[in-house]
């Protein structure tokens, strides 16, 4: 078996049609258009490579979008600041301090203070709650993308067996929440794996869906697979490549290689979640905005 392979460009590019679509109509209707604004903490690689392609995606569908800058040096008492800045500033509808931060900053306190109305990374415990109620308003992006993945992929998950490797407050928990929920694209039976997982492999080799989302490259190996599953890889790792012009290469938590001979389809890293992540990104923006002027 070689599985079909999920092109999560082709998936986020549907997506960034409707948003602009969305937006087109919400710029007719206000006279504005949505807005998010970014908080950038210091110089890490990483978080600056994903700010930019949430400022081109925003760019393309029409969404107005700043971010603000800070080296690492700063304040916690500074970074509240900016933050409530922008919670009493109307022309931001989303709000997304990107992270990680800097060690002597303290996350959980910056996302509390962010005003939910306008967090769409779906961090704040007023949206955490209402997912896992069954209420929700913003997901994070990357368990939504995940769901739209699936659900563009004719996955049928009502009642699947789905089984989430990793638990982090990004993915793992999230994702869980979204699949619990009745309607389409969940109604699953879901179980998460984790560091005290005592047979993770007998686990996996269970699941009809299997998700990694552990952030460790090769924790999914093929002999972990049940034959015809659909295999979506979470995890982006750096890995030192000396026949790469950078000299490193991204990759999966998923063998993708041995997998792919087990699995019936199957997401790549990079192009498969992460495009999905910064489209869904979009739609919350989009979201926050009508909301904002539903009230």
């Amino acid at each position: 078996m070689t599985a079909r392979i999920i092109d999560g460009k082709v998936v986020a590019s549907r997506v960034h049609a409707e948003v602009a679509v969305g937006v087109a109509e919400y710029k007719v209707k206000h006279g504005t258009v949505p807005g998010l604004t970014v908080v950038l903490i210091g110089d890490d690689p990483a978080s600056h490579s994903y700010v930019k392609g949430k400022e081109l995606a925003c760019e393309k569908v029409g969404i107005a979008t700043e971010t603000i800058r800070r080296e690492a040096s700063i304040t916690q008492e500074e970074l509240l600041e900016i933050v409530d800045g922008l919670n009493n500033d109307p022309r931001v509808n989303g709000i997304l301090v990107q992270l990680p931060l800097p060690n002597h900053l303290n996350e959980d306190v910056v996302i509390h203070a962010i005003d939910p109305m306008k967090d769409v990374d779906g961090l704040h415990p007023e949206n955490a709650g209402l997912l896992i109620l069954g209420k929700p308003r913003f997901a994070p992006a990357t368990p939504l993308g995940v769901q739209r993945m699936l659900v563009e992929e004719n996955v049928d998950m009502n009642g699947a067996k789905v089984v989430i490797v990793g638990r982090s407050k990004l993915v793992g928990m999230p994702l869980m929440a979204l699949l619990l929920q009745k309607g389409i694209g969940a109604n699953s039976t879901v179980t998460v794996c984790h560091t005290g997982t005592k047979d993770m492999a007998a686990e996996t080799r269970r699941a009809d869906v299997l998700i990694a989302a552990a952030g460790f490259p090769g924790t999914v190996t093929s002999d972990m697979v049940k034959p015809g599953a659909v295999v979506i890889d979470v995890g982006v790792s750096r890995v030192e490549d000396s026949t790469r012009k950078r000299g490193y290469r991204l990759t999966g938590d998923v063998d993708f290689q041995e997998v792919s001979e087990v699995a019936s389809a199957i997401t790549p890293v990079p192009g498969g979640v992460g495009p999905m992540t910064i489209s869904m990104l979009l739609v919350n923006v989009l979201l926050a905005a009508n909301l904002a002027t539903s009230n």
